[in-house]
């Protein structure tokens, strides 16, 4: 399972930054390591220098094998809430689909 992390131009993506994400998502989705071939996440923040509440965005691409990729999005006022956020859904996407997939 590759991971790459992506970020806007009003995001600095550091390689502690991406080390940090990167290794969540391995731990978060270990189960799954044998069904995914990639996982990108892309960073941004939507109103640049203005503050708001809600303006950090993570968005999640999962390419299952031999399945359409399974995307999520997610905004909170940190990098890290809408990581955990996106993280969350797509990990309950993940079972779900693969569920579905067992029972058929």
């Amino acid at each position: 399972m590759k991971v790459q992390i992506n970020t806007d131009k009003n995001i600095e993506g550091s390689a502690r930054l991406e080390s940090y994400f990167s290794g969540e998502i391995e731990k978060s989705l270990d189960r799954f390591q044998d069904k995914i071939t990639r996982v990108e996440v892309h960073f941004g923040d939507e109103n640049g220098e203005k503050f708001s509440l809600h303006d950090k965005k993570c968005v999640i691409e999962v390419r299952p094998v031999k399945l359409q990729p399974i995307t999520v999005t997610e905004h909170a006022e940190t990098l890290e809430k809408a990581f955990s956020g996106a993280l969350a859904k797509v990990k309950k996407s993940l079972t779900t689909t693969f569920e579905k997939i067992k029972t058929h």
